[in-house]
Formats: structure tokens, sequence, C-alpha cells
């Protein structure tokens, strides 16, 4: 039961997740925290969501700008391993904590400031290389802020999708490794799962590409921020 529960919620996850480029971590993290340690579901989630991304990168390959990949790619390396290495020496309940404060106050500002966009420069890919390399390093949920940053570049959404893709590749490499050098594994009865999650995974983003291009990318982004907001406030009140 819990193989299929999981395999849903990987379907689901990758087809959300690549449809709006929130990545598939997104909701995959807040889900399974509640009932796995959050090393564990980082370390998970990041082996789903690192294929996800090559699932973006070769649906999508005509997509591809290096220029992007190389200012949010470099900086976010190590940005990611920091945060990757805080999830280590910081205590868990105060990691889902601050977890929960970060999806409240991200749900929150976008439906204050729907409309709210970085200006498009060097210095704003960057930065956003480096804080989504953060966030996805402590809570594995810096794709939302990615796509925050990369929106502004009004790339098409194809383009979008197949560089938030590489640059997901380059940051979950770098701290799956770190995950797993600091003695993370996944649960040993989940081990045999990953020989469906991951062909799961690619249905999902296969659905999403036949779909891109005729279901409003707000609405989805809508219904994912209400989910995001109720488990961010569960993950702060009771982590």
């Amino acid at each position: 039961m819990e193989i299929l529960l999981i395999s849903l919620l990987t379907l689901v996850s990758s087809f959300v997740g690549t449809l709006t480029g929130f990545g598939t971590s997104t909701i995959m993290v807040p889900v399974l925290v509640l009932f796995f340690p959050l090393p564990q579901t980082l370390l998970f989630v990041g082996v789903i969501h690192w294929f996800g991304d090559i699932w973006k990168m070769s649906l999508f390959k005509s997509g591809l700008r290096w220029k992007l990949i190389f200012l949010f790619g470099i900086p976010g390396i190590l940005a990611t391993y920091i945060g990757a290495r805080l999830v280590f020496s910081l205590p868990e309940k105060l990691l889902s904590q601050l977890l929960g404060a970060f999806l409240i106050a991200y749900t929150i500002f976008l439906f204050v400031n729907p409309k709210f966009k970085f200006k498009q420069n060097n210095i704003n890919a960057v930065f956003g290389g480096t804080l989504s390399g953060f966030l996805a390093g402590i809570s594995g949920v810096g794709g939302a802020v990615r796509g925050a940053f990369l929106s502004i570049f009004n790339l098409p959404k194809a383009v979008y999708i197949a560089t938030s893709g590489s640059i997901g590749l380059i940051i979950d490499s770098t701290r799956l490794v770190t995950y797993f050098s600091e003695g993370t594994r996944v649960p040993q009865n989940l081990l045999w799962g990953f020989l469906i999650f991951i062909p799961i995974s690619y249905v999902g983003a296969e659905i999403s590409k036949r779909v891109v291009d005729k279901i409003p990318q707000k609405s989805f982004r809508n219904v994912v921020s209400v989910f995001l907001f109720i488990v961010g406030l569960k993950l702060l009140l009771f982590p």
C-alpha cells in the first residue's frame, strides 16, 4: 500500500511539477516529511527529482539556454552544498519549522504580489541560482524560487521547462552527493520502489508535455500554492 500511494504521489507531483515549473520536490517533500525524517525525505525525493530533471531536458531539449544555465547553476552549486550541510547541523524540528515558515511566506507573497517580477539582468540570475540552490539543499523546495527568477526572462514555456530542468540537475546532483556523504540512506523498504517511482515520474512528465499548451499555468500555481500554505502551517505549528 505504501508503494502504491507514493507511486500515485510521484505521478501527480511529476505532472504538476513539470507543468508549473515548481518541480516534483515542491509537492513530494511537504507530504513525505509528514511521515519520514527530513534527511531521508530529502534524499529519497531528491533521487526522483534528479530523474525528473533529466525528463525535462530530454522532452524539451530544443529549449536549452546555456547562458542562463551557467548563471544559475554555478553559484547554485556552492549554495546547495552549504544548505545541504546545514540539514545535519540544525535540529530536525527547527528545520521543519523553517520549511513551514518558508512555504507560508512564499504563498503569501505570491498572493499579495501576483504580478511581481524581478528585473531581467545577470545579477538577478546569479542571485536566483544562489537562493534557489540554498533552499533546495536545506529544504528540497528550491524549484519554486528558481521558477520565480526564470520567469523574469519571459522564456517560451518549452525553453523555461528545459532550462529549469538542466539547472535543477546541477543543483540536485550536488545535494544528493552531500546527503549521501553525510550518512543519509533511503529506507530499505523504499529502495525497490525506485523501480516503479522513476518510470512513473517519466509518465507524469510525458503527460505534462502533451498538455503543456492546453492548461493555464496560473490555475495550477494557485492550487499548489494553497496546498503549500496548508502544509506550511502544519510544519510550523506541529513539526
